[in-house]
């Protein structure tokens, strides 16, 4: 891994930089398959930087962290390149001050590889639109995560208001292993579901989406309830006639399926780490119609007092 630093720079010298230590290892920037964009703060930046770059081993990507500092001090713009015939894809820190903080997309854009798609991700705090941010604009796909918010529910509850075909939220990332269970489940012969309800730790923002997700695909009402912990710990679902379909998980790694005529069957369902949920968002670049469908669905609910 070769590390690069520039000082009171431009993009085009980093651009120029980039392509020069390409050159000089031997490998060119072929074979990256999209531009990642992570706006974080300097707190942040370590933990989000070490995702992405576990998320590249399995997408290549140039990785553009976007970090801003102090607005009040003179203008400049900082660089970090780190490349490496081993490292998948190419790394850039960029650290902006005084008023490129308001202007980041102007030094990003230079910087975006041609002809492959550019996901925005938010670790931490996000605008409200995503979409008409300046970054956000230039990203196919914004990937924000409601649980860094201050009221993660509250936060995820308001996403439909805002939804432009692109958005995700890894608080909906994080149920993909639930729903395919859930799915699965109902692969067997089972009668109509009239309720439920989704146990979870109290502001986790994935428990209500959990639950809208569920009323939409079955047509019943869902509630969610407080639990211990840790994270989401069951789902409970009445049967018409008598009876429960119910997973519960209470360490965090395996959960118990149980359904009416069949022996209870143990299952994995850990919590995964967010390296994790950034590749798994970055295996679809194109809309989430069911993820769409589920926050208009929470927004309902909401509506009506619910979830």
């Amino acid at each position: 891994m070769t590390t690069f630093n520039l000082t009171e720079t431009t993009a085009s010298k980093i651009s120029s930089t980039l392509t020069r230590l390409r050159h000089q290892m031997g490998a060119p920037a072929v074979g990256m398959v999209l531009t990642l964009v992570v706006v974080v703060d300097e707190a942040g930046q370590y933990d989000a930087l070490r995702a992405a770059t576990e998320a590249a081993r399995e997408h290549p990507s140039r990785i553009l962290m976007v970090i801003i500092r102090d607005p009040a001090e003179p203008n400049r713009l900082d660089a970090e390149i780190r490349v490496g015939e081993s490292a998948p894809g190419e790394v850039v820190l960029l650290r902006l001050y005084g008023e490129l903080t308001e202007h980041a997309d102007s030094v990003i854009t230079p910087l975006l590889l041609t002809d492959t798609p550019v996901v925005v991700w938010w670790p931490g705090e996000c605008p409200e639109i995503p979409a008409k941010h300046p970054i956000g604009h230039l990203g196919s796909r914004r990937i924000l995560d409601a649980r860094s918010a201050g009221d993660a529910v509250a936060a995820i509850s308001s996403r439909a208001g805002s939804y432009v075909p692109g958005d995700t939220d890894l608080a909906w990332t994080r149920l993909t292993p639930w729903r395919s269970l859930l799915a699965a489940a109902f692969d067997q012969p089972m009668g109509k579901i009239t309720g439920g309800v989704v146990e979870a730790a109290a502001g986790n923002p994935s428990a209500p989406l959990l639950a809208a997700w569920l009323c939409d695909r079955l047509e019943a009402p869902i509630e969610v309830v407080g639990s211990g912990g840790p994270g989401l710990t069951g789902v409970r679902l009445s049967i018409e006639g008598g009876g429960e379909l119910t997973v519960s998980r209470s360490d965090a790694r395996l959960a118990t399926l149980s359904r009416p005529g069949h022996p209870d069957r143990r299952v994995a369902l850990a919590r995964r780490p967010t390296s994790e949920l950034l590749a798994e968002e970055l295996r679809r670049l194109d809309p989430d119609d069911i993820y769409a469908a589920s926050i208009r669905r929470l927004a309902e609910m909401k509506g009506r007092g619910g979830a």
